[in-house]
């Protein structure tokens, strides 16, 4: 059988890594031989290596068809080496390389990293074993949607708020884009182009040449390819918010056959999704970026069946006999059996005089991702006592002059895990100044300097400053559910043994049993995640009780 390679497509590869040379030669020999014309056969002799090349090849636009990956590796094995490449080339089909001896773990690894085949070595005679294998595996890869995306582009002010604000929105949906200044030629071609004078931007050129002046994030999720509109008007099961609380949820509804669409009002992933490195959640040893963690959990979601519906702002819910609706703000609904609550929490404002208008020209809430390559050889100052603070100082140390920590206590002890304060204290560059508060912000078209105020001794003091970052504190988004379900005094939903007083049904309950573990005051309507009261605020406790909270709704729907 002769697998065509498609047309114009040249630069598309076939990958083989294996530690052994003598092996890796053969493999790549065999390929060569039989699809070197129509593709490129790349060779690498250990997982690391063969990474490098596949990040170098997506910065240059190539194509991935196939990689095949022996499995005893040193360091990084084959099955650890494919789930890192999953993150760089998802597509590309996968193959794992064993000695007989290994085959329990080929079978474990093609739920690991959904292993496409396990090839037994030796392979000889490759026309029996070999290419019909790789055959059918091209044949698959090209009937799939292969194609890089293309690029959307945005050409916008450096410190324009809504350009930030699109490029984090982009950044955090997994879009592809490339930025370009207003003020750099190409940035002005672009305009010129578009037909737009510039004066409103940023301009969005989408991936078929359509110009977006300044446009919505609901505009901009339907023009770039995310859903927007459910594709049903009843449910098993509604998730608000995706967070880990609720991509959690989402994976566990579908996987185990419930109708599940899962609500997100900007982006999947939460405060979580922003953080450059989780280096304590299980099973990764060597820390995770929330962006891939998210897109990981949003893959598995929607390979289980769960709709994903992004740029849809939840502003109600009501109890309409054994449905449960979700209002839309434009006014639509969408009915379900059950709800689960993950609307997580957001970070708080600071109320100093100048940070509002500063924001998004220099003053961020979160966004470090999006940010840190324009803070390179920069000072820049963070403002924050928990992990998300400690994460985003030890990111963008990586690359800025020096970072400043501003906590108001006395030290961070309180509130940071241990392993990030030791990270913090290894790092030359981090500073942390404790009992100290940002009190004025001032600037022209963006941030220059900041007003610090000593908390223990009243003192103020005026340093020159072009980047803050500001993680404090955990609001709740909840104020829509006010009246609906029981919330504590500062917004947090309260759920089950925590309604109950005496181990009295709560007020108003009209069933017969007491509520379950995370069921909110509305039978059937369930809470998960930070925006619970009492939570514990970590992704592993979140994801954790996404999970149970499908488990509680499997027992109140075999009760309807």
């Amino acid at each position: 059988m002769t697998v065509a390679a498609p047309e114009g497509t040249a630069r598309t590869a076939i990958i083989t890594v294996d530690d052994d040379p003598g092996v890796s030669r053969a493999v790549a020999r065999d390929l060569r031989r039989q699809y070197g014309e129509r593709y490129r056969i790349v060779r690498a002799e250990s997982g690391q290596s063969a990474l490098d090349a596949l990040r170098q090849m997506k910065l240059r636009g190539d194509l991935v068809a196939v990689i095949l990956a022996d499995y005893r590796m040193p360091q990084m094995n084959g099955i650890e080496f494919l789930e890192r490449a999953m993150d760089v080339y998802p597509g590309a089909k996968r193959v794992l390389l064993t000695a007989y001896a290994d085959t329990s773990a080929a079978i474990d690894a093609i739920n690991v990293v959904d292993l496409d085949h396990y090839l037994l070595k030796p392979w000889d005679p490759p026309e029996e074993k070999l290419y019909p294998v790789v055959d059918g595996l091209l044949d698959a890869w090209l009937a799939s949607d292969h194609r890089p995306v293309p690029e959307t582009k945005v050409v916008g002010h450096r410190w324009s708020a809504r350009s930030s604000e699109v490029r984090e929105f982009l950044a955090r949906n997994q879009v592809p884009y490339r930025w370009y200044a207003s003020d750099e030629p190409e940035g002005q071609r672009l305009l010129e182009a578009a037909r737009a004078d510039g004066r409103r931007l940023p301009v969005v050129i989408t991936p078929d040449g359509d110009a977006l002046v300044e446009p919505a994030d609901a505009e901009l999720a339907s023009r770039v390819g995310l859903a927007t509109t459910p594709s049903k008007d009843f449910y098993d099961l509604i998730v608000i918010g995706g967070g880990p609380a609720g991509l959690g949820a989402a994976v566990y509804g579908a996987s185990e056959g419930l109708r599940t669409v899962l609500v997100e009002r900007t982006a999947t992933g939460g405060q979580a999704g922003q953080s450059s490195r989780i280096e304590n959640y299980l099973g990764f040893p060597d820390g995770v970026s929330g962006a891939q963690l998210t897109s990981r959990a949003r893959r598995q979601a929607t390979k289980f069946g769960a709709e994903v519906l992004t740029t849809r702002d939840v502003v109600g819910l009501e109890a309409k006999g054994s449905a449960r609706s979700v209002r839309f703000t434009d006014g639509s609904t969408i009915d379900a059996h059950t709800v689960i609550l993950a609307t997580g929490v957001s970070y708080r404002r600071l109320a100093a005089p100048g940070l509002d208008e500063m924001t998004g020209r220099g003053v961020y809430y979160g966004s470090t991702l999006t940010e840190a390559a324009a803070c390179s050889g920069q000072d820049v100052f963070i403002v924050g006592g928990a992990n998300s603070a400690g994460q985003a100082a030890v990111y963008l140390a990586r690359g800025a002059a020096s970072v400043t920590i501003l906590v108001r206590g006395p030290s961070l002890q309180r509130s940071m895990s241990y392993y990030l304060i030791e990270q913090i204290e290894s790092i030359p560059k981090i500073k942390v100044r404790t009992c100290t508060e940002v009190i004025r912000a001032e600037g022209g078209d963006h941030l220059e300097s900041l007003t610090l105020r000593d908390t223990a001794t009243g003192e103020t003091e005026t340093v020159s400053a072009q980047w803050l970052f500001l993680f404090i504190g955990a609001a709740p988004l909840t104020d829509w559910l006010d009246g609906v379900v029981v919330r504590d005094e500062r917004g947090f939903v309260v759920a089950g043994p925590d309604l109950s007083v005496a181990g009295e049904r709560p007020r108003g309950w009209a069933l017969d049993r007491l509520p379950y573990h995370l069921e909110t005051s509305v039978p059937g309507v369930f809470v998960a995640g930070d925006a619970r009261a009492e939570s514990a605020k970590r992704v592993a406790s979140a994801v954790g009780e996404g999970a149970m909270a499908v488990m509680l709704v499997h027992r109140y729907l075999e009760k309807l």
